[in-house]
Protein backbone atom coordinates (compact mmCIF):
# COMPACT_ATOMS: atom_id res chain seq x y z
CA UNK A 1 0.00 0.00 0.00
CA UNK A 2 1.26 3.35 -0.76
CA UNK A 3 2.74 5.65 2.10
CA UNK A 4 0.01 8.68 1.08
CA UNK A 5 -2.67 7.32 0.84
CA UNK A 6 -6.22 9.86 0.63
CA UNK A 7 -9.45 8.70 2.42
CA UNK A 8 -12.35 10.27 1.95
CA UNK A 9 -14.79 11.00 4.86
CA UNK A 10 -17.35 8.08 5.14
CA UNK A 11 -19.60 10.36 7.75
CA UNK A 12 -19.91 13.03 5.85
CA UNK A 13 -20.52 11.44 2.51
CA UNK A 14 -23.73 9.18 3.89
CA UNK A 15 -24.67 12.60 5.44
CA UNK A 16 -24.64 14.31 1.96
CA UNK A 17 -26.27 11.23 0.67
CA UNK A 18 -29.07 11.31 3.54
CA UNK A 19 -29.86 14.65 2.67
CA UNK A 20 -30.49 14.41 -0.59
CA UNK A 21 -32.65 11.61 -0.15
CA UNK A 22 -34.91 14.56 1.82
CA UNK A 23 -35.14 16.13 -1.65
CA UNK A 24 -38.39 14.05 -3.76
CA UNK A 25 -38.70 11.14 -1.32
CA UNK A 26 -41.19 8.93 -2.57
CA UNK A 27 -42.75 5.84 -1.06
CA UNK A 28 -40.57 6.13 2.05
CA UNK A 29 -37.89 5.03 0.70
CA UNK A 30 -37.01 5.99 -2.72
CA UNK A 31 -37.14 9.26 -4.72
CA UNK A 32 -38.69 11.17 -7.67
CA UNK A 33 -36.44 14.07 -8.55
CA UNK A 34 -37.12 14.15 -12.81
CA UNK A 35 -35.07 16.64 -14.87
CA UNK A 36 -36.00 20.07 -14.57
CA UNK A 37 -38.63 19.65 -11.96
CA UNK A 38 -39.13 21.68 -8.73
CA UNK A 39 -37.36 18.69 -6.84
CA UNK A 40 -34.34 18.77 -9.25
CA UNK A 41 -34.45 22.48 -8.88
CA UNK A 42 -33.93 22.15 -4.98
CA UNK A 43 -31.40 19.77 -5.34
CA UNK A 44 -29.42 21.97 -7.99
CA UNK A 45 -29.34 24.58 -5.48
CA UNK A 46 -28.08 22.42 -2.59
CA UNK A 47 -25.33 20.72 -4.59
CA UNK A 48 -24.28 24.43 -6.11
CA UNK A 49 -24.28 25.88 -2.35
CA UNK A 50 -22.32 22.81 -1.04
CA UNK A 51 -20.19 23.19 -4.30
CA UNK A 52 -19.62 27.18 -3.66
CA UNK A 53 -19.12 26.79 0.37
CA UNK A 54 -16.41 24.19 -0.68
CA UNK A 55 -14.07 27.29 -2.67
CA UNK A 56 -15.45 25.99 -6.24
CA UNK A 57 -16.42 28.07 -8.91
CA UNK A 58 -19.81 27.21 -10.55
CA UNK A 59 -20.64 27.50 -13.75
CA UNK A 60 -24.16 26.23 -15.72
CA UNK A 61 -24.68 26.09 -19.33
CA UNK A 62 -27.44 26.46 -21.46
CA UNK A 63 -28.64 22.76 -20.95
CA UNK A 64 -28.29 23.24 -17.53
CA UNK A 65 -24.97 21.21 -17.03
CA UNK A 66 -23.53 22.23 -13.50
CA UNK A 67 -19.22 22.68 -13.88
CA UNK A 68 -18.30 22.89 -10.30
CA UNK A 69 -14.31 23.68 -10.35
CA UNK A 70 -11.64 23.42 -7.62
CA UNK A 71 -9.09 25.40 -9.20
CA UNK A 72 -5.33 23.80 -9.43
CA UNK A 73 -2.49 25.58 -9.29
CA UNK A 74 -1.37 25.68 -12.98
CA UNK A 75 -5.09 27.72 -14.52
CA UNK A 76 -3.57 26.65 -18.52
CA UNK A 77 -4.02 23.02 -17.66
CA UNK A 78 -7.62 21.06 -18.99
CA UNK A 79 -9.48 19.76 -15.45
CA UNK A 80 -9.86 16.16 -14.37
CA UNK A 81 -13.79 16.00 -14.78
CA UNK A 82 -15.75 14.02 -12.42
CA UNK A 83 -19.00 13.42 -12.62
CA UNK A 84 -22.59 11.92 -12.97
CA UNK A 85 -26.73 12.78 -12.54
CA UNK A 86 -29.05 13.75 -9.59
CA UNK A 87 -32.30 13.40 -12.01
CA UNK A 88 -33.66 10.00 -10.51
CA UNK A 89 -36.15 7.88 -12.53
CA UNK A 90 -40.36 8.30 -11.72
CA UNK A 91 -39.65 5.39 -9.13
CA UNK A 92 -35.93 6.14 -8.61
CA UNK A 93 -33.42 4.85 -5.64
CA UNK A 94 -31.37 7.03 -3.38
CA UNK A 95 -27.88 6.23 -4.95
CA UNK A 96 -28.23 5.91 -8.88
CA UNK A 97 -26.33 8.89 -10.37
CA UNK A 98 -26.40 10.78 -7.09
CA UNK A 99 -23.58 8.53 -5.40
CA UNK A 100 -20.98 9.72 -8.36
CA UNK A 101 -21.60 13.26 -7.76
CA UNK A 102 -21.72 13.24 -4.30
CA UNK A 103 -18.23 11.41 -4.24
CA UNK A 104 -17.05 13.93 -6.61
CA UNK A 105 -18.27 16.38 -4.07
CA UNK A 106 -16.32 14.19 -1.28
CA UNK A 107 -13.41 14.37 -2.76
CA UNK A 108 -12.87 18.20 -3.18
CA UNK A 109 -13.75 18.36 0.26
CA UNK A 110 -11.02 16.15 1.35
CA UNK A 111 -8.45 17.49 -0.34
CA UNK A 112 -9.43 21.02 1.24
CA UNK A 113 -9.06 19.33 4.50
CA UNK A 114 -5.85 18.11 3.86
CA UNK A 115 -5.04 21.55 2.53
CA UNK A 116 -3.59 19.40 -0.05
CA UNK A 117 -3.67 21.14 -4.24
CA UNK A 118 -3.46 19.87 -7.26
CA UNK A 119 -1.84 20.65 -10.44
CA UNK A 120 -4.99 20.95 -12.17
CA UNK A 121 -8.28 21.76 -11.17
CA UNK A 122 -10.65 18.98 -10.31
CA UNK A 123 -14.32 19.82 -11.92
CA UNK A 124 -17.21 18.03 -10.17
CA UNK A 125 -20.28 17.89 -12.71
CA UNK A 126 -23.87 17.17 -12.65
CA UNK A 127 -25.15 16.40 -16.14
CA UNK A 128 -28.91 17.09 -17.05
CA UNK A 129 -31.56 14.28 -17.65
CA UNK A 130 -29.34 11.50 -17.69
CA UNK A 131 -32.49 9.37 -16.82
CA UNK A 132 -34.84 10.40 -19.56
CA UNK A 133 -37.57 9.70 -17.42
CA UNK A 134 -39.41 13.22 -18.27
CA UNK A 135 -37.33 13.88 -21.50
CA UNK A 136 -36.38 11.45 -24.22
CA UNK A 137 -33.86 10.32 -25.17
CA UNK A 138 -31.85 10.21 -21.83
CA UNK A 139 -28.14 11.47 -21.24
CA UNK A 140 -29.51 14.07 -23.03
CA UNK A 141 -27.03 16.84 -21.41
CA UNK A 142 -24.05 14.87 -21.35
CA UNK A 143 -24.68 13.89 -25.08
CA UNK A 144 -25.26 17.46 -26.45
CA UNK A 145 -22.34 18.78 -24.48
CA UNK A 146 -20.36 15.75 -26.91
CA UNK A 147 -22.57 16.92 -30.17
CA UNK A 148 -23.73 13.33 -30.52
CA UNK A 149 -26.81 15.29 -30.54
CA UNK A 150 -27.85 18.87 -31.29
CA UNK A 151 -28.32 21.99 -28.81
CA UNK A 152 -31.56 22.63 -30.81
CA UNK A 153 -33.04 19.29 -30.98
CA UNK A 154 -32.93 19.12 -26.90
CA UNK A 155 -33.85 22.60 -26.09
CA UNK A 156 -36.95 21.63 -28.68
CA UNK A 157 -37.94 18.32 -26.91
CA UNK A 158 -41.08 17.99 -24.88
CA UNK A 159 -42.59 16.33 -21.94
CA UNK A 160 -45.35 13.89 -21.67
CA UNK A 161 -47.25 17.77 -20.89
CA UNK A 162 -45.74 19.59 -24.14
CA UNK A 163 -43.50 21.14 -21.81
CA UNK A 164 -40.04 21.91 -23.85
CA UNK A 165 -36.99 21.73 -22.43
CA UNK A 166 -36.26 25.02 -22.90
CA UNK A 167 -39.29 26.30 -21.29
CA UNK A 168 -38.15 23.63 -18.27
CA UNK A 169 -35.01 25.07 -17.64
CA UNK A 170 -36.17 28.51 -17.94
CA UNK A 171 -39.15 27.57 -15.11
CA UNK A 172 -36.40 26.37 -12.47
CA UNK A 173 -33.83 29.06 -13.82
CA UNK A 174 -30.88 26.61 -14.50
CA UNK A 175 -30.62 28.08 -18.75
CA UNK A 176 -27.25 29.17 -18.08
CA UNK A 177 -24.83 31.72 -19.28
CA UNK A 178 -21.93 29.46 -20.09
CA UNK A 179 -21.53 27.39 -23.76
CA UNK A 180 -22.62 24.00 -23.85
CA UNK A 181 -18.66 22.32 -24.37
CA UNK A 182 -15.58 22.68 -22.61
CA UNK A 183 -12.18 21.37 -22.19
CA UNK A 184 -11.00 18.66 -20.20
CA UNK A 185 -8.23 16.63 -19.64
CA UNK A 186 -10.24 13.29 -18.51
CA UNK A 187 -13.29 12.06 -17.28
CA UNK A 188 -13.87 9.91 -14.27
CA UNK A 189 -17.40 8.87 -13.07
CA UNK A 190 -18.20 6.63 -10.31
CA UNK A 191 -21.50 4.60 -10.37
CA UNK A 192 -23.54 2.38 -8.79
CA UNK A 193 -23.54 -1.14 -10.47
CA UNK A 194 -27.37 -1.38 -11.22
CA UNK A 195 -26.40 -5.37 -11.71
CA UNK A 196 -26.02 -7.94 -9.13
CA UNK A 197 -21.86 -9.05 -10.55
CA UNK A 198 -20.35 -6.92 -7.26
CA UNK A 199 -22.69 -7.75 -4.80
CA UNK A 200 -23.71 -11.60 -5.30
CA UNK A 201 -19.06 -11.91 -6.06
CA UNK A 202 -18.27 -9.72 -2.48
CA UNK A 203 -16.36 -7.77 -4.36
CA UNK A 204 -16.80 -3.90 -3.50
CA UNK A 205 -14.64 -2.91 -6.38
CA UNK A 206 -15.88 -2.79 -10.36
CA UNK A 207 -13.24 -0.95 -13.41
CA UNK A 208 -15.35 -0.98 -16.27
CA UNK A 209 -13.86 -1.93 -19.89
CA UNK A 210 -16.83 -1.63 -21.47
CA UNK A 211 -20.20 -1.84 -22.02
CA UNK A 212 -22.79 -4.05 -23.83
CA UNK A 213 -23.62 -3.08 -27.27
CA UNK A 214 -27.01 -1.42 -26.73
CA UNK A 215 -30.03 -0.35 -29.39
CA UNK A 216 -33.24 1.14 -28.82
CA UNK A 217 -36.05 1.47 -31.60
CA UNK A 218 -38.44 3.83 -31.61
CA UNK A 219 -41.99 2.11 -33.20
CA UNK A 220 -45.14 3.71 -34.90
CA UNK A 221 -47.54 1.22 -35.59
CA UNK A 222 -50.65 2.20 -37.79
CA UNK A 223 -53.90 0.69 -38.30
CA UNK A 224 -57.80 1.93 -37.64
CA UNK A 225 -60.08 2.62 -35.20
CA UNK A 226 -63.10 0.40 -35.04
CA UNK A 227 -66.24 -0.78 -32.59
CA UNK A 228 -64.25 -2.73 -30.10
CA UNK A 229 -67.75 -5.54 -30.50
CA UNK A 230 -69.20 -4.66 -34.03
CA UNK A 231 -66.43 -5.00 -36.31
CA UNK A 232 -65.36 -8.48 -37.99
CA UNK A 233 -62.52 -9.74 -36.63
CA UNK A 234 -60.80 -10.41 -39.88
CA UNK A 235 -61.91 -6.98 -40.91
CA UNK A 236 -59.83 -5.06 -37.46
CA UNK A 237 -56.18 -3.45 -38.16
CA UNK A 238 -55.74 -3.17 -34.80
CA UNK A 239 -52.31 -1.66 -33.83
CA UNK A 240 -52.69 -2.26 -29.90
CA UNK A 241 -52.72 -6.25 -31.01
CA UNK A 242 -49.82 -5.43 -33.47
CA UNK A 243 -47.63 -3.67 -30.80
CA UNK A 244 -48.75 -6.94 -28.57
CA UNK A 245 -47.44 -9.41 -31.27
CA UNK A 246 -43.83 -7.29 -31.02
CA UNK A 247 -43.95 -6.73 -27.05
CA UNK A 248 -43.79 -10.86 -26.58
CA UNK A 249 -41.34 -11.77 -29.22
CA UNK A 250 -39.02 -9.06 -28.46
CA UNK A 251 -39.15 -10.81 -25.03
CA UNK A 252 -38.69 -14.22 -26.72
CA UNK A 253 -35.68 -13.12 -28.35
CA UNK A 254 -34.58 -11.84 -24.88
CA UNK A 255 -35.18 -15.13 -22.95
CA UNK A 256 -33.55 -17.26 -25.57
CA UNK A 257 -30.26 -14.94 -25.61
CA UNK A 258 -30.48 -14.77 -21.70
CA UNK A 259 -27.46 -17.39 -21.19
CA UNK A 260 -24.90 -15.66 -23.09
CA UNK A 261 -25.82 -12.02 -21.85
CA UNK A 262 -28.59 -10.79 -24.42
CA UNK A 263 -31.15 -8.30 -22.90
CA UNK A 264 -34.32 -7.13 -24.75
CA UNK A 265 -37.41 -5.45 -23.32
CA UNK A 266 -39.97 -2.77 -24.15
CA UNK A 267 -39.84 0.46 -22.19
CA UNK A 268 -42.76 2.46 -23.34
CA UNK A 269 -46.35 2.23 -24.94
CA UNK A 270 -48.51 4.75 -26.07
CA UNK A 271 -51.71 4.12 -27.45
CA UNK A 272 -54.41 6.15 -29.31
CA UNK A 273 -57.32 6.87 -28.57
CA UNK A 274 -56.51 4.35 -25.61
CA UNK A 275 -60.77 4.01 -24.81
CA UNK A 276 -62.83 1.68 -24.02
CA UNK A 277 -65.63 0.03 -26.32
CA UNK A 278 -63.07 1.45 -29.50
CA UNK A 279 -59.84 -0.58 -30.68
CA UNK A 280 -56.51 1.40 -31.11
CA UNK A 281 -55.93 3.46 -34.27
CA UNK A 282 -52.19 4.24 -33.79
CA UNK A 283 -49.53 2.72 -30.98
CA UNK A 284 -45.77 3.98 -30.26
CA UNK A 285 -43.31 1.53 -28.64
CA UNK A 286 -39.85 1.61 -27.58
CA UNK A 287 -37.81 -1.68 -27.57
CA UNK A 288 -34.29 -1.93 -25.90
CA UNK A 289 -32.10 -5.16 -26.47
CA UNK A 290 -28.59 -5.09 -25.78
CA UNK A 291 -25.42 -8.14 -25.94
CA UNK A 292 -22.16 -8.33 -24.58
CA UNK A 293 -21.46 -9.71 -27.87
CA UNK A 294 -21.07 -7.12 -31.15
CA UNK A 295 -21.79 -10.34 -33.64
CA UNK A 296 -24.50 -11.65 -30.97
CA UNK A 297 -26.00 -8.33 -30.69
CA UNK A 298 -26.11 -8.30 -35.10
CA UNK A 299 -28.11 -11.99 -34.70
CA UNK A 300 -30.27 -10.46 -32.08
CA UNK A 301 -31.14 -7.22 -34.49
CA UNK A 302 -31.66 -9.32 -36.83
CA UNK A 303 -34.23 -11.25 -35.19
CA UNK A 304 -35.93 -7.89 -33.45
CA UNK A 305 -36.23 -7.06 -37.05
CA UNK A 306 -37.88 -10.11 -38.48
CA UNK A 307 -40.08 -10.27 -35.06
CA UNK A 308 -41.10 -6.74 -36.68
CA UNK A 309 -42.38 -7.68 -39.73
CA UNK A 310 -44.02 -10.87 -38.40
CA UNK A 311 -45.90 -8.72 -36.07
CA UNK A 312 -46.84 -6.34 -38.51
CA UNK A 313 -48.13 -9.06 -41.54
CA UNK A 314 -49.93 -11.18 -38.44
CA UNK A 315 -51.91 -7.89 -37.34
CA UNK A 316 -52.58 -6.54 -41.01
CA UNK A 317 -51.10 -3.20 -39.54
CA UNK A 318 -48.23 -1.02 -40.80
CA UNK A 319 -44.67 -0.78 -38.57
CA UNK A 320 -42.54 1.99 -38.86
CA UNK A 321 -38.96 1.74 -37.27
CA UNK A 322 -36.95 4.66 -36.12
CA UNK A 323 -33.69 4.27 -34.43
CA UNK A 324 -33.21 5.63 -31.28
CA UNK A 325 -30.20 5.87 -28.50
CA UNK A 326 -27.12 3.68 -29.48
CA UNK A 327 -23.54 2.62 -27.74
CA UNK A 328 -20.97 0.76 -28.53
CA UNK A 329 -19.06 -2.34 -26.71
CA UNK A 330 -15.60 -0.46 -26.53
CA UNK A 331 -16.37 2.78 -24.96
CA UNK A 332 -12.94 3.66 -22.56
CA UNK A 333 -9.29 4.94 -22.86
CA UNK A 334 -7.21 2.04 -21.80
CA UNK A 335 -4.48 4.92 -20.59
CA UNK A 336 -7.43 5.62 -17.54
CA UNK A 337 -8.63 1.92 -17.16
CA UNK A 338 -4.64 1.28 -16.75
CA UNK A 339 -4.99 4.61 -13.97
CA UNK A 340 -7.71 2.93 -11.65
CA UNK A 341 -6.07 -0.50 -11.70
CA UNK A 342 -2.81 0.44 -10.67
CA UNK A 343 -4.66 3.21 -8.06
CA UNK A 344 -6.22 0.03 -6.83
CA UNK A 345 -3.33 -2.39 -6.51
CA UNK A 346 -1.20 0.40 -4.90
CA UNK A 347 -4.36 0.73 -2.51
CA UNK A 348 -4.67 -2.77 -2.01
CA UNK A 349 -8.06 -2.82 -3.32
CA UNK A 350 -9.23 -6.21 -5.01
CA UNK A 351 -11.34 -5.17 -7.73
CA UNK A 352 -12.94 -7.14 -11.06
CA UNK A 353 -12.95 -5.99 -14.75
CA UNK A 354 -16.48 -5.69 -15.96
CA UNK A 355 -18.93 -4.61 -18.79
CA UNK A 356 -21.19 -2.10 -17.84
CA UNK A 357 -24.71 -3.16 -18.81
CA UNK A 358 -26.83 0.13 -18.25
CA UNK A 359 -26.15 3.35 -19.93
CA UNK A 360 -24.06 6.37 -18.81
CA UNK A 361 -23.26 9.81 -18.76
CA UNK A 362 -19.53 8.47 -19.64
CA UNK A 363 -20.33 6.86 -22.45
CA UNK A 364 -21.14 10.60 -24.72
CA UNK A 365 -17.87 12.02 -22.62
CA UNK A 366 -15.56 9.07 -24.00
CA UNK A 367 -16.22 10.39 -27.67
CA UNK A 368 -14.51 13.56 -26.64
CA UNK A 369 -11.79 12.71 -23.90
CA UNK A 370 -9.85 9.82 -21.77
CA UNK A 371 -12.74 8.41 -20.03
CA UNK A 372 -12.95 5.71 -17.32
CA UNK A 373 -15.58 3.93 -14.57
CA UNK A 374 -15.88 2.67 -11.24
CA UNK A 375 -18.41 0.24 -10.42
CA UNK A 376 -19.70 0.18 -6.41
CA UNK A 377 -22.31 -2.31 -5.61
CA UNK A 378 -25.65 -2.27 -5.11
CA UNK A 379 -27.94 -4.48 -3.00
CA UNK A 380 -28.82 -7.48 -5.21
CA UNK A 381 -28.64 -5.63 -8.35
CA UNK A 382 -31.55 -3.78 -7.72
CA UNK A 383 -31.77 -0.22 -9.12
CA UNK A 384 -34.45 2.07 -11.17
CA UNK A 385 -36.30 1.10 -8.43
CA UNK A 386 -37.62 2.41 -4.82
CA UNK A 387 -35.75 0.00 -3.14
CA UNK A 388 -32.39 0.15 -4.63
CA UNK A 389 -30.33 0.09 -1.47
CA UNK A 390 -26.45 0.47 -0.78
CA UNK A 391 -23.62 -0.33 2.12
CA UNK A 392 -21.47 2.63 2.95
CA UNK A 393 -18.43 0.13 4.05
CA UNK A 394 -18.83 -1.51 0.23
CA UNK A 395 -19.49 2.37 -1.20
CA UNK A 396 -15.97 3.68 0.24
CA UNK A 397 -13.47 1.59 -1.36
CA UNK A 398 -14.78 2.79 -4.80
CA UNK A 399 -14.88 6.58 -3.87
CA UNK A 400 -11.04 6.13 -2.23
CA UNK A 401 -10.50 4.49 -5.61
CA UNK A 402 -11.57 7.43 -7.38
CA UNK A 403 -10.23 10.41 -5.18
CA UNK A 404 -6.45 8.64 -5.57
CA UNK A 405 -7.17 8.03 -9.05
CA UNK A 406 -8.09 11.51 -9.96
CA UNK A 407 -5.68 13.09 -7.69
CA UNK A 408 -2.86 11.27 -9.68
CA UNK A 409 -4.08 12.30 -12.98
CA UNK A 410 -4.53 15.48 -11.69
CA UNK A 411 -1.30 15.97 -10.83
CA UNK A 412 0.19 14.61 -14.21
Amino acid sequence: MVANVLEVNPERLWESLERSAEIGRFRDVGLRRLALSAEDKQMRDLFVEWAKAAGCTVEIDRLGNIFARRPGTDPSLPPVAIGSHLDTQICGGRYDGILGVLCGLEIVRTLNDRGLQTKRGIEVICWTNEEGARFNPPMMGSMAFAKVITLESVLATTDDAGITVEQALDEIGYAGAAPVGREFDSYLELHIEQAPVLDREGCDVGIVVGGYKTQALRLTINGDTGHAGGTPMAQRRNALVGAGYVIAAVNDIGLSYAADEGRTTTTRIESFPNLAGTYAEQVKLTIDFRHIDAERFKSMRAEVDAAIAAAGTKANVEIEVTEGWSWGSELFAPECIELLKSTANELGLPYREMRSQAGHDAYAVATLVPTAMIFTPCFEGISHNVNEAIELTRSVPGANLLLNAAVTRANR
